[in-house]
């Protein structure tokens, strides 16, 4: 895809400091990082959402992120914690539509956080945990 940055960067119009590459994925340090060390993986083959990915990729993807979060830590690279984080959609935060699996090093005092909605905190009922469980079951079904 012409228009799509990481399609560009793997195709090699535009630089990128690659850790690795295969036929199904490819990581490459992010140009803005959350902290020193920030990775994305991404699968070679353009998919916008997560649901446009085969299982196998999907799975990969995740395989790979579980090897860079290791990498991450054994480097010498400031790490006391690791977040893998996957933007599914412009409402969670997906800037570019290319499925990309973060992965990035975390410390004490770095700035990086989640801010929870408002009710949060409030727990719903386990019929409401039954009721919105019952709609995803049925489209697995």
């Amino acid at each position: 895809m012409s228009d799509c940055i990481f399609c560009r960067l793997l195709a090699g119009e535009l630089p990128a400091t690659f850790l690795f590459r295969d036929e199904q994925c490819a990581a490459f340090m992010d140009i803005q990082p959350v902290n020193p060390g920030h990775v994305l993986v991404i699968p070679v083959r353009h998919a916008p959402y997560l649901a446009d990915l085969d299982s196998a990729t999907a799975g990969r993807l995740m395989q790979e992120g579980q090897r860079i979060a290791a990498a991450i830590r054994s480097s010498g690279v400031k790490c006391e914690g690791i977040n893998l984080f996957l933007a599914d959609g412009e409402a969670a935060m997906q800037e570019v539509f290319h499925v990309h699996l973060h992965v990035f090093p975390r410390f004490a005092g770095d700035g990086f956080g989640l801010r929870f909605g408002p009710h949060y905190k409030e727990l719903p009922s386990r019929a409401a945990l039954e009721k919105v469980g019952s709609e995803i079951v049925r489209v697995l079904q």
